[in-house]
């Protein structure tokens, strides 16, 4: 009765994000009240094995005790405050410093927010900021990705390059311009290399500045992985061309590591896995293993000597959250950080990630699989209807959305983002929890064959 009870609650009283609502009043909510480890139980007592991370954050699987312990202590000495006014707390001060020191800027600052949203927000202002400061305020424009995932916000939609995060909410002539996604499945030509496929994005980046005018472009902003886009790995080579293209003309690069920061490459950030260095990074999601709504902005030395000047200049930095430096969701974040260091986290997922490798690669000759990509403990199946074409499925067809149903009757959480299937699991799974999350993947691959080839068969006349 309890479980009817709050599955009727939820439909009269929640909007969700990032769901149909037609396909949620059929289907009803999956209401998720307990976690083991790298498993997640429903309201019925049914256990799944989340192989999404909750939404690519949970690293520390769903029930750690240490932050639990964190945010209680935190919170009977000091249970809120703010960082505007020169205001601070120990907790932040502390993650602070130990954030920088992970990061590829340990000589920068870091400016806190409450989402990897707010936290590109950030870095956008700052850009602008800077250019500002360097007597440089006509460059406004950013280049951004078609597929490009960059947040809900306003601004974090209008950066974004996917339909269903632009549609009726980019704001009209915001000065987003877009660069090709680096997808070589599906975007290289047919007997191109993967160095010749980045040459090519590059010189098409290279002809895009060129046509906008250089000076007019403040920022190019870009996931290591485009994560929500597909899991896209970019080809070899790609980044650092790409850095010093934008650095000769005097354009920042910002990472978007909110997907790929804090090990799951295989290295604390994405940008270390392919060779960039950027002069501003966006964080969040594992950050607090996704315990605590946190975000950060991390810039350089060289930034924040000019956006410091300006912002002494105009009498006040004029950007802030109220939450964004809490006590609470910091000691929660510094507690993260201290066991990922203590767990040798990096090593962890080294080790695990030629294990995932060898099961995502074991898909590839599945009949309904065109490609599978994966770096560290993050990769995707991508499902076609012609593995020789490779033609995708029809829309209308749903079969991404039908896999991942397919995968919950198998208990297992997979994400399907089109018709693109998306494993981020925890990174403390064991090599017997990733051959668990395999196993019933590809049973809900073999259930999903069964069907399509059912309607395909012709009705008798």
């Amino acid at each position: 009765m309890m479980r009817n009870s709050l599955a009727q609650t939820d439909l009269n009283c929640l909007l969700h994000p990032q769901t149909d609502p037609a396909a949620l009043a059929v289907q009803g909510p999956l209401i998720l009240k307990s976690g083991d480890g790298v498993f997640v139980s429903d309201t019925s007592g049914r256990r799944y094995l989340e192989g999404m991370s909750s939404l690519w954050c949970a690293s520390l699987g769903f029930n750690e005790p240490r932050l639990a312990r964190a945010a209680a202590d935190q919170i009977s000495c000091l249970g809120t405050y703010h960082t505007f006014n020169r205001r601070s707390n120990p907790a932040v001060i502390e993650l602070a410093e130990r954030l920088l020191a992970l990061s590829p800027m340990p000589d920068g600052k870091a400016i806190f927010a409450n989402s990897g949203s707010e936290a590109v927000d950030t870095m956008i202002k700052l850009a602008w900021l800077y250019h500002s400061g360097r007597g440089a305020p006509e460059r406004r424009k950013i280049i951004s990705r078609r597929r490009a995932y960059h947040g809900s916000t306003v601004l974090g939609a209008t950066l974004s390059g996917l339909p269903s995060m632009r549609g009726a909410f980019a704001w009209p002539d915001a000065g987003v311009i877009f660069a090709e996604t680096p997808h070589f499945y599906t975007c290289a030509e047919p007997g191109e290399s993967e160095e010749a496929f980045a040459d090519r994005l590059v010189a098409e980046i290279a002809a895009l500045i060129a046509a906008e005018g250089p000076d007019s472009i403040a920022a190019m902003i870009a996931e290591p992985v485009m994560g929500a886009g597909g899991v896209i790995i970019p080809p070899a080579g790609y980044f650092p061309k790409l850095a010093e293209l934008l650095r000769v003309n005097g354009i920042l690069l910002l990472s978007d590591e909110v997907i790929c920061g804090f090990g799951r490459t295989g290295e604390w950030f994405g940008c270390q896995t392919f060779g960039f260095n950027p002069d501003m990074m966006s964080v969040a999601k594992a950050l607090s293993s996704g315990y605590q709504p946190i975000g950060a902005t991390l810039l350089t030395a060289e930034i924040y000597d000019v956006v410091s000047a300006e912002a002494s200049r105009l009498g006040v930095l004029g950007h802030g959250f109220t939450y964004a430096g809490h006590p609470v969701t910091s000691a929660v974040a510094l507690e993260t950080l201290k066991i990922y260091e203590e767990m040798d986290l990096l090593t962890q997922v080294r080790a695990q990630a030629p294990v995932y490798l060898e099961h995502i690669k074991a898909l590839a000759e599945h009949p309904l699989v065109g490609d599978v990509r994966a770096v560290g403990l993050i990769g995707a199946v991508e499902l076609v209807a012609d593995r020789a074409t490779r033609r995708p499925f029809a829309v209308e067809a749903g079969i991404g959305a039908r896999l991942v149903t397919l995968a919950l009757d198998q208990g297992l959480i997979v994400r399907n983002l089109g018709d693109t299937i998306a494993i981020c699991p925890p990174l403390i799974i064991s090599t017997a929890e990733l051959d668990l999350l395999f196993t019933r993947l590809r049973q809900a691959l073999d259930a999903l064959a069964r069907e399509t080839a059912a309607s395909q068969v012709e009705e008798p006349v």
